[in-house]
Formats: C-alpha cells, sequence, structure tokens
C-alpha cells in the first residue's frame, strides 16, 4: 500500500490519505470542491462545485500518472438529490464512454457545508 498526495488538490482535512495505491489501483478520497489555491469553495452552486471537486480528482489521479479514462467506479455524494441533473452535466464533461459505474445519492450533509462529494477508483 502506498499512500500518494499532491499540492495540486487540497490537503487532507483528517486522519486520511488523498489516496491510496495497491494491487494496480488508486482509490481516491471523497473530494470536495475546495480550491487548492484559495481554500475555498469557487464561486456559484453545484455546477461549479461539481467541476471543482473533479479537478481535483484529477489532479490526485494524474499525480499517480493516471487520467480520469482509467475511472473505473466513481461515487457522487450530493447534499440534495435535486441537484442531480446539473451535476451530471458538469460531470458528463469530464468522462467518455465507456463511462466509470458510479453511484449517486443525497446525504444528510457534507464537511464544510459543500453541496457535493466525489472520489474515485482508477486501475492501472
Amino acid at each position: 500500500m502506498k499512500a500518494l498526495s499532491t499540492e495540486k488538490a487540497p490537503a487532507a482535512i483528517g486522519p486520511y490519505s488523498q489516496a491510496i495505491e495497491a494491487n494496480g489501483f488508486v482509490y481516491a478520497s471523497g473530494q470536495l470542491p475546495i480550491d487548492p489555491a484559495t481554500g475555498a469553495f469557487p464561486e456559484g452552486g453545484i455546477k461549479e462545485q461539481t467541476r471543482q471537486s473533479l479537478l481535483n480528482a484529477q489532479a490526485i489521479l494524474r499525480s499517480a500518472g493516471l487520467e480520469l479514462s482509467d475511472v473505473v467506479k466513481t461515487t457522487v455524494l450530493l447534499a440534495d438529490i435535486a441537484d442531480f441533473a446539473a451535476m451530471n452535466e458538469v460531470y458528463a464533461e469530464f468522462f467518455a464512454a465507456p463511462y466509470p459505474a458510479r453511484s449517486a445519492f443525497a446525504v444528510k450533509a457534507l464537511p464544510k457545508g459543500a453541496l457535493v462529494e466525489i472520489e474515485m477508483v482508477a486501475a492501472r
């Protein structure tokens, strides 16, 4: 098991790694929409936050020499399921067929009041 880390994504805000590589897979922790340059959420709503979460996850994968095309599974956590269509619109800009498997569901709340959090599993 190898911990992965990059300054191009927000640092972990708890006792966890940005990502772990094990047995040919990279497991990226859920990414909040925190801009690593400012430490804040981007202005706007669910679309801007989805884009930032995906950019953060992409930066972590790239630090491991992987791309979004290597992603086999994502999990999307939404603070409000009513944001599903808008999130999906931005999500579709980042992935091409064959799309990764995905789960998406609403949760009661996300850290720091985020609207979305996205985690990924990529394969070498």
